[in-house]
């Protein structure tokens, strides 16, 4: 009947936070949409756990099934996608969210160095992420991409797994991690060019606020990847839709 991912989930939460108070949490949480499943009490689950990421979370990737289904639609033309579609998505993300704690790396190396560098207030913590080359299962991504493409395709709202877009809000802080042979300059070129491009979409209050890392162990199949973390105000409106959808 659903809400175990909600329920239990939140329920481990709140009993590791007890038993290991000093420990870093974060996860990845999936948020419904009717648009993939019409499960009558899925509003109910998220709105239920909300209050349990915000106090005892201190990362939370928000991934939304409405946004894999339309990047699974629009952007790999899947007529009907699959869960199996949509979780490869995920597992993309999961994958170069994660790199920098596997690999070795400068920044944002283990959980607490990424939550200093994107979580201005303890309760901001809920994050949009994306990713870049968008291929379908199965499908490899024959045609060479570069620095700038990547920036490009990774910053796309239409490629964001949580159905908001950052234009109706502002950036608190983001970070962009690249994996493959990668130049820091260029990597750092491109950053510098989508803040000044964007510089409205970014708060003035928090200088420097994106942040770049390199890995150079390209994930399987890709020669290159981006994978984009951002702490945007916009977020609200995907807790929006889920309390349309409760009340």
């Amino acid at each position: 009947g659903g809400g175990t991912g909600a329920g239990m989930g939140t329920l481990l939460i709140s009993k590791i936070r007890e038993e290991f108070p000093d420990r870093m949490m974060a996860t990845f949480s999936v948020v419904p949409s009717p648009k993939v499943s019409d499960t009558v009490v899925e509003p109910y689950n998220a709105t239920l756990s909300v209050h349990q990421l915000v106090e005892n979370s201190d990362e939370t990737f928000c991934i939304d099934n409405e946004a894999l289904y339309d990047i699974c639609m629009r952007t790999l033309k899947l007529a009907s996608p699959s869960y199996g579609d949509l979780n490869h998505l995920v597992s993309a993300v999961m994958s170069g969210v994660t790199t920098c704690l596997r690999f070795p790396g400068q920044l944002n190396s283990d959980l607490l160095k990424l939550a200093v560098n994107m979580v201005p207030f303890p309760r901001l913590h809920f994050f949009m992420v994306g990713f870049a080359p968008l291929t379908s299962r199965g499908a490899h991504s024959f045609r060479a991409v570069c620095v700038p493409e990547l920036t490009q395709q990774m910053l796309d709202p239409k490629n964001m797994m949580a159905a908001s877009d950052f234009r109706n809000g502002r950036y608190l802080t983001c970070s962009a991690i690249f994996r493959g042979k990668v130049a820091m300059k260029e990597v750092e070129d491109q950053m510098r060019n989508v803040q000044n491009k964007n510089s409205t979409y970014f708060v003035e209050w928090i200088p420097n606020n994106i942040q770049t890392a390199l890995c150079a162990i390209p994930p399987r199949g890709l020669k290159m990847s981006s994978t984009f973390i951002g702490n945007s105000t916009s977020i609200q409106k995907l807790f929006k839709r889920v309390g349309e959808q409760f009340t």
